[in-house]
């Protein structure tokens, strides 16, 4: 019954990534309207299609691929419209609802069958490092798309010619303050992710840091978000330089969440 609700969920998602665009691109109201009542809905059916999963599954339903892109996906979207509330951008919508799209098809692409959970994630540790790990990740995709949408605007007004996009975007300062904001709650959150990890693989494996795959690129994730957030707290980086940063720190946390599944080896890679 999951998998009914995970592709209701699916339509969902892609109405609203065709309302968003559409809305990026003819900038009527209607569009911006459609868009957000199709991410919200899609949510609030994916919300059930992760609660009968782990009704059907017993545990906390990120333990494969498909699961955990759906889980991300479904993490985007949430922290998207929780930060909506308050900050209001509505292009916003174009940039982040795509990328939760293209996850949540790639998760369908994975085998959904619920099978037996290994005997090292039957802990209460799963669900803890899962939820700080994924919202952390949540936030960074949302400061990459940001850091997206100010060097577009950036350039448009450097050039001295107003593109398309210009009224469209936001001004950069509302841009680099919801950058900050992100990189603010992504932070702490990937930290207490790592650290409840490191916990758990002491309790499972013996040892707090064993530096497979998964860890290292981890902490590789980890020092460039350190960096950025250092650097704009004591070195004043804003703008340009930590758009920069916040796309190259998601190019990090994707290679270290799919690509070190798909390519390399480890204790943490799925089945």
């Amino acid at each position: 019954m999951n998998i009914v609700f995970f592709q209701a969920a699916l339509i969902f998602y892609l109405l609203g990534t065709a309302s968003s665009l559409a809305f990026l691109i003819f900038l009527r109201k209607i569009f911006s309207h459609i868009g957000k009542l199709a991410l919200t809905g899609g949510f609030a059916v994916h919300s059930l299609a992760l609660v009968l999963r782990y009704s059907e599954a017993g545990h906390t339903p990120i333990t494969n691929l498909h699961e955990s892109l759906s889980f991300f996906a479904w993490s985007i979207v949430g922290v998207y419209l929780l930060l909506h509330l308050k900050y209001r951008v509505e292009v916003l919508a174009a940039f982040i609802s795509p990328v939760a799209t293209v996850l949540i098809i790639l998760s369908s692409l994975f085998p959904k069958d619920i099978l037996p959970l290994a005997p090292v994630l039957e802990s209460y540790w799963l669900p803890i490092h899962v939820i700080f790990a994924f919202i952390g990740n949540a936030m960074f995709t949302i400061a990459f798309a940001v850091g997206v949408m100010y060097l577009i605007q950036e350039r448009q007004i450097k050039s001295k010619k107003i593109g398309p996009f210009y009224y469209r975007l936001p001004a950069l300062k509302v841009l680099d303050d919801l950058n900050y904001r992100c990189l603010t709650f992504g932070f702490p959150l990937l930290t207490l992710g790592i650290i409840s990890g490191s916990v758990w693989a002491e309790s499972a494996w013996g040892s707090y840091w064993s530096w497979d795959p998964k860890e290292t690129w981890s902490l590789i994730t980890w020092f460039l978000y350190a960096a950025l957030l250092h650097g704009r707290l004591t070195g004043g980086w804003r703008g340009r330089r930590a758009a920069i940063f916040a796309i190259v720190g998601f190019g990090a946390l994707v290679f270290s969440f799919l690509g070190v599944n798909l390519l390399l080896t480890g204790l943490h890679s799925y089945n």
